[in-house]
């Protein structure tokens, strides 16, 4: 008993040419250009992000390696009041009349005319880290002077330094990026803890008759680092001079309002490199495919195009794709639709019917004309062509077999 034959439907699902590998082996560059951008975008966010890994740097409240909780909670044990702010109104309203202000301000939110108003709140103000916009509102005479040496020892009559002896104001590894130590060059002021070249990481100095202490490295108060030799003494010693301590962390409010906000300002840092980079790609990527698609073409509509310059540009267009699989497929849905027509078929006649009134018009075997129409695929260009001479040899047989000038046998006994 033979097999079924198989139905018009196996016979074009079977026919459908497997693009997806093809498609995909063309999109590689621009899969490639997306990767590239993703990790530029991920490493401009985790660089422009290092300062918020483990919470807010020296927050009195972030028990991370860069916050500084262990000193906060120690200066209250010694019956220090503790009190965060991060507007100048919050400071004001928790200052008293024995009140030291601690500042960071690593983005300079606060302006001259800030400083002078925690004059008025405050008896002490000690400074982390001041930027130069600090250093000329407080001090003006003192100047940055680099990044500090190594271990340094006190060489001052301050009595926190004193206390403190040595420090050693380094970034510890779990701090580098959220501090920034710094040194200063000072002249009519006390310059404390020394290095080379009479770089001080501490100083102090007055303004508008309030003591001022500039610290130069905001890691010596941080948990990683508050353990190293005299930090924690010079910690305690500073900021626990008075009763109360408001530890104050600038924000947006704080900044001067001199016209309305421009996107730059509200953005990240890294937002404008990634967006200026994906531009270049995006320009890259539109030369490269416009020069691959040359110059555009003016031309008068309508445009008459002839069928066989269709038939070779889309010849050449499977060939520069290498879509021997669509081609064949095109090849052989042309030639069953003119074989059908000669064998005297329906459009509707499957492959399988078709195969079988051709071999039997022609004297071919049915299972060699139905794999030549359906089930060949060519693996190469060669293949390709020798498969299109064979499907043209097979109309041009099944046509003259069916032509009245070549009478074939009807299998009736004839006189």
């Amino acid at each position: 008993m033979s097999a079924a034959a198989p139905t018009r439907e196996d016979a074009v699902a079977t026919a459908l040419s497997p693009t997806v590998r093809r498609t995909a082996r063309r999109a590689v560059p621009w899969i490639v250009l997306g990767v590239i951008a993703l990790l530029v975008a991920l490493s401009s966010l985790a660089l422009g992000a290092g300062r918020s890994i483990g919470g807010d740097p020296l927050s009195a409240t972030n028990p991370g390696p860069v916050g500084s909780k262990a000193l906060a909670q120690v200066l209250g044990q010694r019956g220090v009041t503790v009190k965060t702010a991060a507007s100048l109104s919050e400071v004001r309203d928790a200052a008293g009349d024995d009140t030291t202000v601690l500042v960071y301000d690593p983005a300079g939110n606060l302006d001259h005319e800030g400083y002078d108003q925690l004059t008025s709140v405050a008896s002490t103000i000690v400074v982390v880290e001041p930027d130069f916009a600090a250093l000329q509102a407080l001090a003006p005479s003192v100047h940055a002077a680099g990044a500090p040496g190594g271990v340094a020892s006190a060489g001052c009559d301050l009595p926190a330094a004193q206390r403190a002896a040595r420090i050693d104001p380094r970034a510890t590894a779990n701090t580098d990026g959220a501090s920034a130590p710094g040194t200063f060059r000072a002249s009519g002021a006390t310059a404390c803890f020394e290095g080379s070249g009479g770089r001080a990481s501490l100083v102090g100095t007055s303004y508008q008759g309030r003591t001022v202490y500039l610290l130069g490295s905001a890691a010596v108060l941080m948990n990683d680092g508050i353990d190293r030799l005299g930090n924690a003494a010079l910690g305690l010693n500073l900021l626990g001079e008075h009763r109360t301590l408001v530890w104050y962390l600038p924000g947006l409010v704080d900044r001067a309002v001199t016209g309305p906000a421009d996107l730059a300002s509200l953005t990240p840092g890294w937002v404008t490199p990634v967006v200026i980079l994906l531009t270049l790609v995006f320009v890259a990527a539109a030369v490269w495919r416009g020069r691959r698609f040359g110059p555009l073409v003016v031309e008068h509509l309508p445009v008459v195009v002839r069928a066989g310059e269709t038939r070779e540009g889309r010849a050449r267009l499977y060939q520069r794709s290498s879509a021997r699989l669509r081609a064949a497929d095109a090849l052989r849905i042309g030639t069953i639709g003119r074989l059908s027509t000669i064998v005297g078929l329906p459009r509707a006649a499957t492959t399988a019917e078709v195969a079988e009134a051709v071999a039997a018009l022609t004297g071919r075997d049915r299972a060699a004309v139905l794999l030549l129409l359906l089930e060949e695929h060519p693996r190469s260009d060669r293949e390709l062509i020798d498969l299109s001479d064979r499907l043209a040899e097979l109309e041009r047989a099944t046509s003259a077999a069916a032509s009245p000038d070549h009478p074939r046998s009807t299998g009736r006994m004839e006189p």
